[in-house]
């Protein structure tokens, strides 16, 4: 008996490994998961051989569906009337499974699991839902099925379909509300398996179908085939959602193989490497991923349809007494459009259609979608381009609210892609190992959207949105901002004015309107460039920087757009740090226009604090020393950095001589920690080097100096690994180590090593960005401008800053920005002897602080 055991064992190892490398050599998924399923069930039944039980076994998730990728759960169900009388059976027989290789996930049901888990546990009861019988009791399985089946009532269907629809918003949630998140989980994601599964689960839900035929297909094919002969989906589109569901899956199943383990979030490196297997030519990676963004579309935008329409039947319908004819072709009832009667319809009527989805928040009902998605397959770009269509695309620009929505809805079904051929180029357009987490397409829709939510926003962005009375030049200049990318990312918004200005001039917009567009466009980047690398408080920066503009509403329209554009990025990208920066820029630059002055005479302008209002916060100090610390900064920008009460303290560790100060402050996103002592060659690389001993990582920083040589360094960090807040068990340590290290206790070389091999392991997984490093020097009246573009890496600024000092270089300004995984940091620095670098020096500095940055990634 040992032998044979041992025999089934080595047979079904072999045989499995047999399969998963035939997988790597092709191409069809759900011949993989179907064989390789088969086989699991084929050893389970081998291994319980001729013994009877008294309970059901089941199969349940992807092994139920037959969607088995290599590394999936197996997951079984033990169906009992009587858990206890059965307990010995289930532990040999799990044993035995494990023991032979079959890594098997299970769980034991009795019938009073059903009613319970209907009533307090959404996941577990839809796992009840769907089973395949395997062995065992058939009379068991039978009755367990029956008992399911009268638990769906019409009460406790509306029940779980609700429950349904919001599990799908939580779904939502967490792993993004878009189909085109560059770096998917494929499980998970919008417009991945779950997408389709969930549709599944209401179908069984609402029809009582269990879908348990026992064929040898997948349950995807075996759905899709029900869709198709109820024809609650056209033929077309079952093709389109079959291939789409089909290539997903595809890649999952190659994903488990590439990582040898359960993995479902396909990460750029995981991507590069399927284009290469996959795919040929140059342009592999890119073709995968618009296949897969297409892929997506289709299946998100399948389950989006199939939850409104089941949404709807669950609720009580609307008479046709309350319909509204919108015209003679478009018909509203409720919050669905549809066709008033059949007919062939043209683009214009379909602009049409989404102008009134946009006035009224409406959604198309499955025949009018329909009808738009085979428009759009069947057609040429060119029978889009219309007069007709440019005043409905206008109008949908013009709409008092659900621009975004509208577009990108459009966006889903190709319409807006085959209308502006430009944007078609976007779809799916990834700018692989940038900061961006969506796609360009989806990036530009979510510019107009977070412009939108101003609308009910009481900040001064929302307020100069809201005076805004024409938003159309604003929702065409993020159309247009980010068009060229596809063609090149350097220089997109250079090649973006000509690309918007041939759209606009077709569409037949005005010269002066193009000539708007056209200067947000080509000036897009210039807000954030300017605002988070360039000193704030220097009039020749403030002085270039306002001679773009011939208006206060060119500057206003440009804040929006820097707002729109860095915020439709990625959650992590817009900080409070950021908006104070901008903001900043914008209040200087509108006062500098409207009053016509310079940049120096608005600094001049500028009120300094109340020494009574920042003394009275401390007994330790009076009113001049406040004047006297006031007058010795360097740079007035201090004073709006810091509260009164913040001064304060720093004027009184400074008064009682205090080596080095360290202050701590909780943030929402960051803990704050400010470094007050005396400046030394190297102090900011120490500083730098202490939290990184202490496994903080460093997103901002700003440097002040004292004429007196006493500085003043802030610092927003997060913890390393959780990128959370420090917790305040860990002040007193960087506080110590501060100490030891600025005084030359601590030789910090040795514990920078020691902290690179603890974490070397798990440096990769945080910090996943590969790039180019590109050094760039600006010239300055006063100093010379160094800034350091990078992916960012555990020390980076440490390294960076250190080597500066190697080279007898001395910073008197710096912005710190983490972007995600990316660097951009800028540094005022001069020479040893407080001289602009030579630009005979470029070259040797910019080549040695490459190769140290190299060195780190």
């Amino acid at each position: 008996m040992v032998s044979d055991i041992s025999d089934i064992k080595k047979n079904f190892l072999i045989r499995r490994e047999k399969l998963f490398k035939e997988n790597l050599k092709q191409d069809d998924s759900f011949k993989f998961s179907l064989h390789y399923s088969l086989l699991v069930e084929e050893f389970i039944r081998t291994l319980a051989s001729s013994k009877k039980f008294n309970f059901a076994l089941a199969s349940a998730g992807s092994f139920c569906r037959r969607e088995l990728s290599p590394f999936s759960d197996i997951d079984l169900i033990f169906i009992c009337s009587d858990i206890e009388e059965n307990e010995k059976d289930i532990v040999q027989f799990v044993t035995l499974l494990w023991d032979n290789g079959i890594e098997v996930s299970h769980t034991v049901r009795n019938f009073a699991d059903i009613q319970k888990f209907l009533e307090t546990d959404l996941h577990s009861f839809t796992q009840l839902l769907e089973t395949r019988f395997l062995l065992g009791s058939d009379k068991i399985y039978s009755s367990w099925n029956e008992a399911i089946s009268l638990s769906i009532n019409d009460s406790s269907k509306r029940l779980i379909l609700s429950r349904l629809f919001e599990d799908i918003n939580q779904r939502y949630e967490k792993y993004g509300d878009s189909p085109k998140v560059l770096e998917p989980n494929l499980k998970l994601s919008p417009g991945c398996l779950r997408d389709f599964q969930t549709v599944e689960w209401i179908y069984i839900i609402y029809y009582k179908d269990f879908l348990q035929e026992q064929q040898e297909s997948t349950r995807a094919e075996i759905f899709i085939r029900l869709l198709e002969e109820n024809k609650i989906v056209n033929p077309n589109e079952i093709k389109r959602l079959l291939e789409s569901y089909k290539f997903i899956l595809s890649i999952r199943n190659f994903l488990h193989l590439l990582t040898n383990s359960k993995t479902d979030r396909f990460e750029f490196n995981h991507q590069t490497k399927f284009a290469e297997l996959k795919y040929s030519g140059k342009n592999s990676f890119s073709l995968v991923m618009k296949d897969f963004f297409k892929a997506a579309g289709v299946i998100n935008r399948f389950s989006k349809s199939m939850v409104r329409r089941y949404s709807d039947l669950n609720s009580p319908s609307i008479p046709d007494s309350l319909s509204i004819e919108l015209d003679e072709d478009f018909t509203l009832k409720g919050k669905v459009i549809s066709l008033t009667v059949q007919k062939e319809i043209d683009f214009p009527d379909i602009l049409r259609a989404y102008y009134y989805s946009g006035l009224h928040s409406a959604f198309f009902d499955e025949n009018l979608r329909s009808h738009v998605v085979e428009l759009v397959e069947a057609s040429h770009q060119s029978s889009f381009i219309q007069a007709e269509s440019s005043v409905f695309f206008r109008e949908i620009l013009k709409l008092p609210k659900n621009v975004g929505a509208t577009l990108n809805d459009m966006n889903e079904t190709g319409v807006l892609g085959m209308f502006l051929p430009e944007f078609n180029d976007l779809n799916g357009f990834v700018q692989h190992g940038v900061y961006h987490c969506y796609t360009a397409d989806e990036h530009t829709i979510k510019t107009i959207q977070n412009l939108e939510n101003l609308d009910s926003d009481n900040s001064q962005l929302g307020r100069i949105y809201k005076n805004l009375k024409d938003k159309e030049i604003l929702f065409l200049a993020m159309l247009f901002h980010d068009i060229a990318k596809p063609i090149n990312i350097p220089g997109h918004e250079i090649l973006g004015v000509e690309m918007a200005s041939s759209s606009m001039e077709r569409l037949g917009y005005s010269d002066e309107e193009i000539d708007d567009v056209t200067f947000l466009v080509r000036h897009h980047l210039l807000m954030e460039q300017v605002a988070f690398r360039r000193n704030l408080n220097d009039a020749e920066t403030l002085n270039n920087f306002v001679s773009k503009f011939n208006s206060t509403k060119q500057l206003d329209l440009l804040y929006l757009v820097t707002y729109a554009d860095l915020s439709a990025v990625n959650p992590a990208v817009w900080t409070s740090w950021k908006s104070d920066l901008l903001s900043e820029l914008y209040s200087k630059s509108k006062a500098m226009l409207e009053n016509q002055i310079s940049g120096d005479e608005l600094l001049q302008m500028t009120s300094l604090p109340v020494p009574k209002e920042i003394s009275k916060h401390s007994d330790e100090i009076s009113e001049s020393h406040v004047r006297e610390h006031i007058d010795s900064m360097t740079d007035i920008s201090y004073i709006y950095q810091f509260s009164e009460a913040e001064i304060a303290r720093h004027i009184k560790e400074i008064n009682r001589g205090t080596f080095v100060a360290v202050i701590f402050k909780e943030l929402n996103d960051f803990t704050n920690i400010t470094v007050i002592t005396r400046d030394f060659p190297s102090l900011l690389s120490k500083i730098c080097g202490v939290l990184l001993i202490n496994d903080a990582n460093i997103h901002d920083a700003k440097i002040f100096t004292r004429k007196d040589g006493i500085v003043i360094d802030t610092f927003n960090v997060t913890d390393f690994r959780t990128q959370k807040k420090l917790d305040q068990s860990r002040y007193p340590k960087i506080e110590s180590d501060m100490n030891d290290v600025l005084s030359g206790i601590t030789q910090l070389q040795h514990e920078v090593a020691k902290i690179k091999s603890k974490w070397w392991r798990i440096e990769s997984k945080l910090f996943k960005r590969s790039g180019k490093v590109k050094i760039v020097f600006e010239k300055h009246d006063r100093y010379s401008i160094i800034d350091v573009f990078s992916p960012d890496r555990l020390g980076f600024l440490y390294h960076v800053t250190n080597k500066m000092n190697e080279l007898g270089l001395i910073i008197y300004f710096a912005k710190i920005s983490t972007q995600a995984d990316d660097i951009v940091d800028s540094f005022y620095v001069l020479n040893r002897n407080n001289k602009k670098i030579s630009p005979v020096n470029y070259a040797f500095i910019k080549d040695e602080l490459i190769k140290t940055i190299n060195q780190i990634l």
